[in-house]
């Protein structure tokens, strides 16, 4: 049998579980691990310059692919606390990766030594599982087991803590006998899938809720199927939006407070049995709970145990992976007579084609609106988008069009301020030939902004649509050099008002100074043509390309506190001469 570090062991266990990528940062307490990554030379490594940073940068490439575990990588003390946030992220969201951690000499442990922090409890909380690996022996079957966890029942991050001195002794460990276990999943009975039928049969309206589960699962493909087969609509929750295309004619719009359509709202409002499927019930999606409870049947499928009544009591309830349940139901739809639901379908089309929000206008500042509908014009429907947090998100599910599953990576639960960057990142990392284009705030954008630099180093190119209603920056420069006419430029007549307010960064310079490409859009009829050059120039530089759209300071986004109750504060854009990307003609 051969002998071995424990660091060599663990890099042969990454590689054999299929990990072919690494983000991190080395330290003192972790650098015998990159030692025997750098003999290894197999796994790639991608420096982060900040350990929240490669956390992310591990969620957005576990989340770009079915069957990634993005691996992030820090030394002992604050690398392991830098990471809790994307462990906090990644577990609210179903997202396995995989955070190693260095660790002070095991002597030393409880004894207050430099950078030595019980890092393994602080993680509890935010982790499938968490814990510190005290002999030597034992790195490859906790490592085993850490990706048995992640990939099994609902899936999840892990950390594992590996004092110094345990990476750096030698065990014995036969790495051609090594496999990764088998996944467990559970999965749902016929007798379970029919009970399930059978209230979606007596229902005049039925409608599919399409939750993150779906994603994965890896079952887009099984929901359209399942759907189709059966003729009932399809309202995809934020972390489920792709699973049905955006111009399938049984997706009838997304529903909930903030990230959701007229359309999807109503549909919800009128149906009378919900099919819910990976999905949370989270509080964003449904609102107060007697209005989208109503008199409706509810039937929840989801893979993990505790969901089922956590949020409300469901008519029925199954714990079965989204794939193996979809599976089932196809069989059983198949053996049952089709129920006439053309005249529900024909209705909750015609909601979509009339319910649309407006998108076009021409003030200068520019509304977020219309920035959406460059975005769908000068993007194809292939682009991965991400998205982490605040208006922009919001906004951006109200009004961007999604047709592929994994091609809307969104930090759901979480939204930490600064995950866009990062995760767009990793993103790159796992489809390098992808068109990736992230959409943050300008708040948002600030913080990790510092990884930018990552992609100027890698080579990772993506367009970052950065929404700016913060001139504070330009305006001082503008007031420095008694520039009215910059001032009228950007949506100011008076260089003096004490109004004025924001951040006072000039993000075109700052990513350029970090080795990026940056552009800056002040009208809207510019949008198109910037987002076109955008692309062009990450194919030129292969390195990110930031457009800053400089917008109105405040906009009012349609939301509310209970699906009955949004607030809207545009017209509709049926009809409109100037909508050409509605869902209508793109149905069409």
């Amino acid at each position: 049998m051969a002998r071995m570090t424990a660091a060599d062991a663990a890099v042969a266990v990454l590689r054999r579980e299929g990990i072919t990528h690494v983000f991190g940062i080395p330290g003192a307490a972790i650098n015998p691990f990159y030692a025997a990554m750098r003999h290894d030379g197999q796994l790639e490594h991608v420096l982060a310059r900040h350990m929240e940073g490669a956390s992310h940068m591990a969620e957005g490439y576990t989340r770009t692919r079915a069957g990634n575990i993005g691996v992030c990588v820090g030394t002992s003390g604050p690398a392991g606390t830098d990471m809790i946030t994307g462990l906090y992220s990644a577990m609210a969201d179903s997202v396995p990766i995989l955070a190693l951690t260095g660790q002070a000499p095991v002597g030393k442990l409880h004894k207050e030594d430099f950078q030595a922090v019980d890092i393994a409890a602080i993680a509890t909380p935010v982790t499938k599982w968490a814990v510190i690996v005290l002999e030597a022996a034992q790195v490859p079957g906790t490592l085993q087991k850490a990706f048995h966890l992640m990939r099994s029942g609902r899936p999840g991050p892990v950390l594992v803590d590996l004092p110094i001195d345990v990476q750096t002794t030698e065990i014995e460990f036969d790495v051609d006998t090594y496999e990764p276990l088998p996944v467990a999943v559970p999965a749902a009975t016929r007798h379970q899938v029919e009970r399930a039928l059978d209230l979606l049969d007596r229902a005049e309206r039925p409608i599919i809720v399409a939750g993150g589960g779906i994603v994965n699962a890896d079952a887009a493909g099984l929901l359209v199927e399942f759907a189709e087969l059966v003729d009932v609509p399809v309202v995809p929750t934020l972390m489920g939006w792709g699973t049905v295309p955006d111009n399938h004619p049984l997706m009838a719009g997304m529903a909930g407070l903030q990230t959701a359509h007229r359309s999807g709202n109503a549909t919800v409002l009128a149906a009378d049995c919900v099919l819910g499927i990976g999905n949370r019930w989270a509080n964003r999606h449904t609102g107060e709970l007697d209005v989208y409870r109503g008199e409706r049947t509810f039937i929840h499928i989801d893979i993990e145990p505790t969901q089922i009544g956590r949020i409300f009591a469901p008519d029925c309830g199954i714990v079965s992976d989204a794939g193996a349940a979809l599976r089932e139901l196809i069989a059983a739809a198949r053996e049952r007579p089709r129920p006439d639901r053309s005249a529900w379908v024909a209705e909750c089309v015609q909601r979509r084609a009339t319910l649309e929000r407006r998108t076009h206008f021409e003030n200068v500042p520019i509304k977020p609106q219309r920035v959406y509908e460059e975005m769908n014009r000068a993007l194809g429907p292939d682009t991965r988008y991400v998205s982490s947090i605040g208006l922009s998100q919001i906004a951006a599910a109200q009004f961007l069009h999604v047709y592929r599953p994994r091609h809307w990576i969104n930090c759901g639960q979480a939204g930490p301020l600064g995950w866009t960057v990062p995760a767009a990142l990793g993103v790159c990392v796992a489809d390098p030939d992808a068109t990736v284009v992230a959409v943050s705030g300008d708040y948002d954008f600030q913080f990790l902004i510092e990884e930018l630099a990552v992609g100027a180093q890698f080579n990772l190119p993506y367009v970052h649509v950065l929404l700016n209603n913060s001139y504070l920056g330009l305006i001082r420069q503008a007031q420095r050099s008694f520039d009215m006419d910059y001032c009228v430029q950007l949506g100011f007549d008076n260089v003096n008002s004490p109004d004025l307010r924001g951040y006072g960064v000039d993000h075109v310079k700052v990513a350029e100074g970090l080795g990026c490409k940056a552009l800056r859009v002040h009208a809207p009829d510019d949008l198109f043509a910037a987002l076109q050059d955008a692309q062009k120039m990450t194919a030129e530089f292969r390195v990110p390309v930031v457009v800053e759209v400089m917008l109105e300071r405040v906009t009012n986004i349609a939301m509310g506190a209970r699906i009955d109750g949004i607030v809207e504060f545009e017209d509709l854009a049926t009809g409109r001469d100037d909508a050409p990307t509605s869902i209508a003609s793109l149905a069409e």
